[in-house]
């Protein structure tokens, strides 16, 4: 499975960004959950959203929870993460990930086991 992330850029703060994550060469891409996990500069990297393979189910981490949305669109093989009111804090490398164990992806820690990368996109939130 390759996954691409896409959609990252330079926005100032209070502005939004759609990040895109297309796989390919996933026969059962809807068996997997997938999240966003970004690293910042000098920080450890984080899961900041997730989407559950089976109902849906989605998670994030507080301080993006009510301004990041993460969907799914299965019959694309894509998972979106619509982001607004972009703070400073936001800026990071954004990666996307797959695993088939939702347990595992909500519980991300820096260094975990997941299943695929992508390659980051980059989002920087300056004025």
């Amino acid at each position: 499975v390759q996954l691409q992330a896409s959609g990252g850029g330079l926005v100032q703060p209070g502005g939004y960004l759609r990040l895109s994550c297309a796989a390919s060469g996933a026969a059962s891409f809807d068996y997997y959950a997938i999240g966003w996990i970004r690293q910042a500069p000098g920080k450890e990297r984080e899961v900041v959203s997730c989407i559950g393979s089976s109902d849906g189910s989605t998670f994030y981490i507080d301080s993006v929870r009510g301004r990041f949305t993460i969907s799914r669109d299965d019959a694309k093989n894509t998972v979106y993460l619509q982001m607004v009111s972009l703070k400073p804090e936001d800026t990071a490398v954004y990666y996307c990930a797959a695993d088939q164990s939702w347990i595992r992806m909500k519980g991300y820690y820096s260094g975990s086991h997941m299943d695929y990368w992508g390659k980051g996109t980059q989002v920087t939130v300056s004025s």
